[in-house]
């Protein structure tokens, strides 16, 4: 390992090397945290880097809120400097250094081909379980925007959930047909498919270049003389705001074929265009992300809706093909019923969404997956006969197939899945209340994530509005007027809003509900009877 400071007289002949006056970076714009950690690095004699999105960013005039380090020094080496240093990760370690809520993630320097550097995580799973066997008591008090409680990094992103303890068996001695090889720090696990697993291989700072995906996401930002140093072409692309994969696009893919996603995201997050290098194996490539951990997915989800932009990314996974990978019976749906009020309910909800977070409010999983989950349940629902679409049990059977089959592909956690479960058995009790059930329902931890459910149904004629304007005065009301409230709407027998929409997906019911709610069918957890959730 070179120890030495960095300079400008050490820069490898690969890297073209933009001086401080070439550039629009400027350390008035760096976190004060960061540059604490590039100078102290610096100052024990390793060389310090800003590298990857922050590099990017600033490059294009977006303020980033995380800074990845990029660093010689190894991970124990990083965390004797620093007292506030944790290290993490298992396919490779990475040091987090806390400055209060902030954290900056340090990487050692890392040998060409390992996995992004953004799918390095922590070491937490989550428990997943098939929905069919969800319990009413496992219920926690997440709602629709409340902090769900993920490990973020400082810019909103989800750090990621890799299952530890996904490590398929080598199968060969050669990384072109599955294998390990190992390096210096140590080794690497390639699948048959070419699919990086394992890569714990450290090198230096013109191998650790060829290893990153994109090379608006390679350029380096010295610390030592504010330079930024560039392999393979980055500067331009982030001028051009163009996504461009580093080497073969199909053999990166194949390495990691999550950067299908990643690219999907960036298109959507930034406004860059793909390559067309870079975009034309997607279509041919897209079936590989079934061999990806469903962890990984359902954390790739979460970076692609709920960090701003899920509109857009929505638009550009339907665009590039791969929204039918992530989830196959939401793009079944929209193929099959292109603009329908569902659908519209969808993009409504992840406007919603990212007006949210653009404004710092609290967003959940629990409510991205209710709009991602309404249309197929509806599918589901109408394949009952029609007297049977408000029977709980009838909402329940289609919850259980929906949930499994995005589980198959996600592994969305039990608390999340439980929630979403909680907002559709929520539907019923909120279009026919009845006395004091009414002001029991006040008090669920679900009702603000239901009721917004119920409001948005309304917005598209899939529920009644005078119901949602009723549990709008409730909610506001004194506890009197909310007595009084209740027990009008108990003395009118069936209550507000009885007479909404009698369809599950469309919208376009030709009738009144019925006056009394039919009571049979299988018993269930969660409350008898009520109309469609869905």
């Amino acid at each position: 390992m070179n120890q030495s400071p960095a300079s400008t007289e050490a820069v490898p002949r690969l890297a073209r090397v933009i001086p401080r006056d070439g550039h629009p970076i400027s350390r008035s714009k760096i976190s004060p945290e960061a540059l604490r950690v590039l100078y102290r690095l610096r100052e024990a004699g390793f060389e310090a880097f800003l590298v990857g999105g922050c590099v990017r960013d600033l490059m294009v005039g977006l303020e980033p809120k995380d800074f990845d380090v990029a660093t010689d020094a190894l991970p124990e080496q990083v965390k004797r400097l620093f007292r506030n240093c944790r290290l993490v990760g298992r396919r490779f370690r990475l040091a987090h250094v806390f400055f209060g809520r902030e954290i900056i993630e340090v990487a050692t320097f890392r040998a060409s081909g390992g996995p992004p550097i953004a799918d390095e995580v922590d070491d937490t799973e989550e428990d997943i379980v098939d929905p069919s066997i969800l319990d009413d008591e496992d219920l926690d008090a997440d709602d629709g925007y409340e902090d769900d409680g993920i490990a973020r990094d400082a810019n909103g992103d989800i750090n990621g959930n890799i299952d530890p303890h996904y490590v398929p068996q080598p199968t060969g001695a050669h990384p072109a047909s599955g294998g390990m090889v190992s390096g210096q720090g140590g080794e690497r696990l390639v699948d048959e498919s070419g699919r990086i697993l394992r890569d714990n291989v450290y090198g230096s700072i013109d191998e650790d270049v060829w290893r990153r995906d994109f090379t608006c996401n390679a350029l380096y930002y010295n610390i030592a003389d504010f330079s930024v140093w560039d392999y393979c072409g980055g500067f331009e692309d982030v001028q051009a705001r163009r996504l461009r994969l580093i080497g073969d696009p199909e053999t990166r893919y194949r390495e990691d074929p999550v950067r299908m996603l990643r690219a999907a995201r960036f298109e959507a997050k930034l406004g860059f265009s793909f390559d067309p290098a870079t975009a034309e194996p997607v279509e041919r490539l897209r079936e590989l992300l079934g061999g990806v951990p469903p962890a990984r997915l359902f954390d790739e989800t979460l970076k692609l809706f709920l960090t701003g932009h899920g509109v857009r990314s929505y638009e550009v996974l339907r665009a590039h093909g791969l929204l039918e990978m992530l989830l196959p019976n939401v793009a079944d749906f929209s193929r099959r019923y292109p603009g329908s009020p569902p659908e519209q309910m969808l993009l409504r909800g992840l406007a919603d969404t990212d007006a949210r977070v653009r404004a710092d409010r609290p967003v959940s999983p629990v409510f991205l997956f209710a709009l991602f989950m309404y249309g197929p349940i509806g599918l589901r629902i109408e394949q009952a006969p029609r007297r049977m679409w408000h029977d709980t049990s009838t909402i329940l059977d289609a919850f259980d197939d929906v949930a499994r089959a995005i589980c198959q592909r996600i592994a969305i956690p039990r608390r999340f899945m439980l929630g979403v479960r909680e907002m559709f058995l929520m539907q019923p009790r909120l279009e026919a209340p009845r006395g004091r059930r009414a002001l029991r329902t006040l008090e669920h931890p679900r009702l603000r994530a239901a009721f917004d459910l119920l409001q948005l149904r309304a917005d598209f004629g899939m529920a009644d509005p005078a119901i949602v304007e009723w549990w709008g005065k409730l909610q506001a009301a004194s506890p009197a007027q909310r007595t009084q409230m209740s027990a009008s709407a108990a003395q009118e027998g069936a209550g507000p809003g009885e007479g909404g929409d009698d369809t599950a997906a469309g919208g376009d019911g030709d009738g009144p509900r019925r006056g009394r709610r039919r009571r049979g069918g299988r018993s269930r957890r969660g409350g008898r009877g009520g109309s469609s959730g869905a």
